[in-house]
């Protein structure tokens, strides 16, 4: 006599995918989205560093400012050396969306041009640029280290009175062409508050000197580039 078990063990396989499914965060419910009221992180506080000769390394810092002001957290970027060129139009996609983004706000101190690129630009007002902006860094995060960063702060409030997450894009370069000290680009990570997390992106070279300070170092690295062919900055693909 033969016992037929494949209606038992669909119903333990059923089982075990409902079990899998309830340790998931979402409980195995599908992700909807909800309103955008201000909150907290919980485990906010790391540096992350984001070099390499690939592309992502703004994008990936982006979407992560996208996805934490999704949260209701306080998203500020601040970017050097990103001016502008003639092959960018003056409004980038992205500043579009930022704008469009309850809690994720963004400034721009960068310079017309590439610094060392021999494109018309003035490296001296490049260096000038660069050290403000370095100098508005601190201002940021001394202003988040004044902020409450495990209560909610307001979706529209002043970048100044306190962020959770700061992006600081292309610093890296700025300090591996010399235009801020890697030095205080290390001072700025070991003094800011406990609680806010701080990124920063750029340069094609290691930045070395945040091994042992930085919690999350990733190399973008490059294996095709369509620049390597020819193309242009492409609206809605870089700009």
């Amino acid at each position: 006599m033969t016992h037929d078990t494949t209606d038992s063990d669909e119903t333990d396989a059923s089982t075990d995918d409902q079990t899998s499914a309830a340790r998931t965060p979402g409980g195995g419910a599908a992700p909807e989205p909800a309103p955008i009221e201000p909150a907290a992180p919980d485990e906010f506080g790391l540096v992350q560093a984001w070099w390499g000769d690939g592309k992502g390394k703004t994008t990936a810092a982006m979407g992560m400012g996208f996805r934490a002001a999704g949260h209701g957290y306080r998203v500020h970027m601040l970017q050097f050396m990103k001016g502008g060129a003639d092959s960018v139009e003056g409004v980038r996609g992205e500043y579009n969306a930022i704008a469009a983004m309850p809690g994720f706000t963004y400034e721009n101190a960068g310079h017309y041009g590439w610094h060392g690129l021999l494109d018309g630009s003035a490296d001296d007002e490049h260096e000038a640029k660069a050290g403000a902006a370095f100098e508005r860094a601190t201002e940021l995060v001394a202003g988040a280290g004044e902020a409450a960063l495990r209560e909610p702060l307001p979706l529209d409030g002043d970048p100044d009175d306190g962020v959770h997450l700061l992006i600081l894009d292309e610093v890296l370069y700025a300090a591996d062409r010399g235009l801020v000290d890697p030095a205080d680009v290390v001072d700025l990570a070991e003094s800011k508050p406990d609680d806010l997390e701080l990124v920063l992106t750029g340069s094609h070279a290691e930045p070395a000197y945040l091994e042992g300070v930085a919690d999350l170092i990733t190399n973008v690295r490059k294996v095709a580039h369509p620049f390597d062919a020819g193309h242009r900055a492409r609206r809605g693909t870089e700009y």
